[in-house]
């Protein structure tokens, strides 16, 4: 069965929010085609599956950087009257026994696909700072033209690892 869930949309929708790569619960329920508050209401039913590692809510703060990262002016318009719920891979894992219907195992699958590619593009990038760092300690330090290259690719490396937020209207 085909979710017609593409990966590239998952990625656009996880953010990296207190040091770890989570989905909130807005977007699962949107990707699993359920209502948030029918989302949120089986996980309170279950609250033992999702321990703090598996999820958590943000703070106030957490969710106005959330709000102008993805530029919405309006919370009420949004339906933000809570702070919403950030899961963490596990927690999204959990969910799929928790939503019982094939969607949800298909949504899990891909969002898990997902992770795994996040996971994959990262190390790429862990293993070119590592070359990076042998080859500069071989070069003489006193060369500055070439300090000044590593320094900038350091820089793009960088800018790379920021999570990027959704840019554009959604309805």
């Amino acid at each position: 069965m085909r979710t017609g869930v593409d990966v590239q949309v998952i990625q656009q929708k996880i953010f990296l929010i207190r040091g770890q790569k989570v989905m909130l619960d807005r977007d699962l329920a949107e990707l699993y085609g359920v209502e948030t508050g029918a989302l949120n209401q089986a996980v309170k039913r279950n609250k033992n599956r999702f321990p703090c590692d598996f999820m958590f809510q943000l703070t106030k703060a957490e969710t106005q950087n959330w709000i102008s990262q993805i530029v919405i002016s309006n919370k009420e318009k949004m339906g933000l009257r809570k702070d919403p719920f950030a899961f963490t891979e596990h927690g999204i894992l959990m969910l799929s026994s928790v939503l019982n219907s094939e969607r949800a195992v298909q949504v899990n699958i891909a969002i898990m696909r997902a992770f795994v590619k996040l996971r994959k593009i990262l190390s790429g990038h862990n293993a070119l700072a590592k070359k990076l760092g042998q080859l500069e300690r071989r070069m003489d330090e006193k060369d500055e033209e070439v300090q000044r290259i590593f320094d900038a690719i350091r820089r793009l490396m960088a800018e790379d690892e920021k999570p990027k937020g959704r840019i554009g209207f959604h309805a």
